[in-house]
């Protein structure tokens, strides 16, 4: 599975922006879809997730201003994000935890986006 990024950019604080990510078809079936950041100097942190019958995740630091959605028709995962801060600025990564089923057995990778860059504004 090869995930493709889009949504990223330049925004003022209190701006929105929405990043979507699409998975190419493949045999794995798809976990969780999610979103991760890492901002310079920091560690990368999970940002919110979605399992495939819409259980969700979101990080305190984002909860109320940002929201995940998901199609599972489509392989999607969007990130809607509002009311955006200068701490917010981050490259946004796009994951999936995959389950692989071949005739050797089941296996679990995870597969992540090249990332886009978000940049707030003050």
């Amino acid at each position: 599975v090869q995930l493709v990024e889009s949504g990223g950019g330049l925004v003022q604080t209190g701006g929105s922006l929405r990043l979507s990510c699409a998975a190419s078809r493949s045999n794995a079936d798809i976990n969780y879809m999610g979103w991760y950041r890492q901002a310079p100097g920091k560690e990368r942190e999970l940002v919110a997730r979605i399992s495939s019958i819409g259980n969700q995740y979101v990080a305190d630091s984002v909860k109320g201003r940002f929201t995940i959605s998901r199609d599972n028709a489509k392989n999607t995962v969007d990130l809607h994000m509002a009311s955006l801060k200068p701490e917010d600025t981050a490259v946004y990564y796009c994951h999936a935890s995959l389950t692989v089923t071949t005739i050797e057995g089941v296996s679990y990778v995870e597969e992540w986006g090249q990332g886009t860059l978000v940049t707030v504004s003050s």
